[in-house]
């Protein structure tokens, strides 16, 4: 079955869209005792002093974990949408198995996705700068090498670099990720 979340992605063009980490968050359950889960799910660390939540990072798919008291949780460092399913199962199994009563629906949904991509030429950040709205652009390349376009439909941001390499930030979908990255092209193709 073809994954929707990465549907279309074998058009040649985005054959360098690589995606560098997937968020997501919701809730698991109504309640989570972090005690309870610290000393009975291995790797699951706890330290109110220094943060609120219990912190469970799994190898395999490699998930970062934050877990809090409420229920809720969010996973980061998720490089594909099957990974995703894959741990938040596992976390949820290790919950069950440490007597943590979770919801048969988790409701935990993709919040960002970040994406890199090689527009596969040389940037001239001061021409784009001179070129383009200046409503939707940051640059001060003595402050970060990178120019920031903030793009209002999708709402995604995308970070410019000389090199022709490209961030793009704030997608909840890869098709948002892709119509964020056709609308650059456009504004970039009259400027290259």
């Amino acid at each position: 079955m073809e994954n929707p979340m990465i549907s279309g992605m074998e058009d040649k063009r985005y054959d360098s869209l690589k995606i560098e980490n997937i968020v997501a968050s919701g809730a698991i359950a109504d309640s989570i005792d972090l005690e309870i889960i610290s000393k009975n799910i291995d790797g699951c660390e706890l330290n109110t002093k220094r943060f609120p939540g219990a912190v469970y990072r799994i190898e395999n798919p490699k998930i970062a974990s934050l877990i809090f008291s409420s229920g809720k949780v969010v996973l980061t460092g998720i490089r594909d949408t099957d990974s995703l399913d894959k741990g938040l199962l596992l976390i949820i199994d290790k919950m069950k198995n440490a007597g943590i009563t979770c919801f048969d629906e988790p409701r935990v949904a993709i919040t960002n996705i970040v994406c890199s991509y090689d527009i596969g030429n040389k940037i001239n950040l001061n021409k784009v700068v001179m070129t383009l709205n200046l409503e939707n652009i940051e640059y001060e390349p003595e402050q970060f090498p990178g120019l920031v376009y903030r793009i209002s439909d999708p709402k995604i941001v995308a970070l410019l670099f000389s090199s022709g390499k490209i961030i793009l930030t704030g997608g909840k979908n890869m098709e948002d990720i892709k119509k964020g990255l056709n609308f650059l092209e456009q504004k970039l193709g009259n400027i290259m």
